[in-house]
This record gives structure tokens, sequence and C-alpha cells, in this order.
């Protein structure tokens, strides 16, 4: 049986999730943008409940194409605030729509967004040698540095907390646990091959 971090046991979707993606460095930027949405739409709420509706997350905005997600308009809004397939909460949907603009922008200033938030933690995961699920943080102060420049930049759900929860989904920082199998596999493809 593989050992797992706690909070990937309960759920098959979790235990997926963790196996396949928590802690995986990503450089697609539409796989960016959709972790961002889903980790302010998560706010309040649990994990398991955003990835089961990811589906109906992935249909209502489109693919999570930001530059699809960036021309809604009101009448858009209404619609996705009547869709029970995902988080119905007006500030996060219009949320979302302002950070595909914003994450529009600082892709075009950056060369791509991908460019942007990586150079955050210079290119390369940050791997974290938490032996308890206690010990992991919340946020931290990149996560605080990170959130003030998002913000800055108009982007909005991008505190701390959620901006940390960014971080270890798109891999910037590997938060598995000392005893996860998923964190030596995750460790040994970060290092360089031997000669």
């Amino acid at each position: 049986m593989t050992t797992r971090c706690p909070w990937a046991g309960g759920d098959p979707l979790l235990a997926e999730y963790h196996d396949r993606e928590w802690g995986v460095p990503c450089h697609d930027e539409r796989r960016l943008f959709e972790f961002l949405i889903l980790e302010g739409a998560q706010a309040g709420l649990s994990w398991l409940t955003i990835l089961k509706k990811r589906g109906a997350y992935r249909a209502a905005f489109e693919g999570f194409h930001p530059e699809r997600v960036a021309r809604f308009g009101p009448r858009k809004i209404r619609s996705l605030l009547s869709d029970p397939g995902i988080v119905r909460n007006r500030l996060k949907v219009e949320a979302a729509v302002a950070n595909a603009r914003a994450f529009l922008e600082t892709a075009k200033e950056f060369g791509s967004f991908d460019a942007y938030i990586w150079r955050f933690v210079e290119g390369k995961p940050r791997h974290n040698s938490w032996e308890n699920p206690g010990d992991v943080p919340a946020q931290t102060p990149l996560s605080e540095t990170i959130s003030r420049e998002l913000k800055k930049r108009g982007f909005r759900f991008v505190g701390p907390t959620i901006v940390y929860s960014f971080m270890q989904a798109v891999g910037m920082v590997n938060d598995h646990l000392l005893d996860c199998a998923r964190r030596r596999e995750l460790e040994a493809s970060a290092r360089p091959a031997a000669l």
C-alpha cells in the first residue's frame, strides 16, 4: 500500500489528486489559471468539494482559457451564478473574471504567467521537510509577498493562504510529508540526471 499524506486518504478523488497532481511542477498556462481559479473558489470550503465540481468548472469556465474568461460579461456572470455545478458566490465568480484579465496582463508583461509566478522561487520547487500534518503552514512569508504582488496587479481572492495552496498545487513547494511516497518521487524527478 502506498504511503500518502493523511489528507489524501479519505476519498478516491483526493488520493488521485494527491498521487498525480499535487506538488508536481506545473508550467502550463491554462493549468496555472485553472488552479488559481479553483483555489480561490475553495476559500471557506473543502478541497474535496472543489474536486467534485472540477468538471463543471471546466465546462462553465470554457476549459479555463483565460482569453475566453476575460471576455465574460454581466450576462455570462448571471448564468454562472445559476449553475449548480460550481460554487455560486458572486464575489468568487466576479473574481475569476477579473483574475483572467489580470492573468493576461501579467503574461503579456512577463512573456507568460508561468515566467512571472515561478520567478518567486527562482524557477525551482522548494522541498520542505515536514514530518506531521500539523507542521505544514497555512501560509508563509513568501505567500504573503506573492499575495501582495498579485493584488497590486488586480488579482482577487488571492490572500496568503490561497496563494500558499496554489503554490502547493502547482509544485512551487513540495509539502508532501517526509514519509510520503510522492515526496521521494518528486524529489528524485527534480534532481539533475547523473552524467
